[in-house]
């Protein structure tokens, strides 16, 4: 049976509601949603392109704390809120995944918990070797 492993960003709504941010089950890890709170702020307020920044980086210090990188990424779902904000994201999502080209799937929802919040996006990897 292949080892779970699971990943806290320490933050309590994982306690509250019940999940992790990652979880690493055998070569592969799941990274929950992940969104551009930082130290309890949003970062990039009105700026998808930055909030988009953010949380790839979230992300990749997750797949870091698992053994991970984000070239080990294979697939990518982004949840927007404004699809004409688009264009914002793609650039950041680029300038991470240009070379990587993870399978992606970009949707547009109409709300995110906080207003404010413009992204959100989730990850799996698979650790090459495992």
């Amino acid at each position: 049976m292949k080892e779970i492993t699971k990943y806290s960003s320490g933050v309590i709504w994982e306690e509250k509601v019940g999940y992790s941010r990652a979880v690493k089950f055998g070569d592969r890890i799941l990274v929950s949603g992940t969104t551009a709170i930082v130290d309890g702020k949003l970062a990039g307020v009105g700026d998808a392109y930055l909030q988009t920044v953010t949380i790839i980086k979230k992300i990749s210090g997750v797949l870091q704390q698992a053994g991970s990188k984000l070239e080990d990424v294979v697939r990518v779902r982004v949840y927007l809120t404004d699809m004409s904000r688009f264009e914002e994201v793609a650039k950041a999502h680029g300038e991470f995944f240009r070379e990587i080209k993870p399978a992606q799937t970009l949707i547009g929802i109409s709300a995110l918990v906080d207003p404010e919040m413009l992204v959100e996006i989730e990850a799996e990897a698979v650790i090459p070797g495992e």
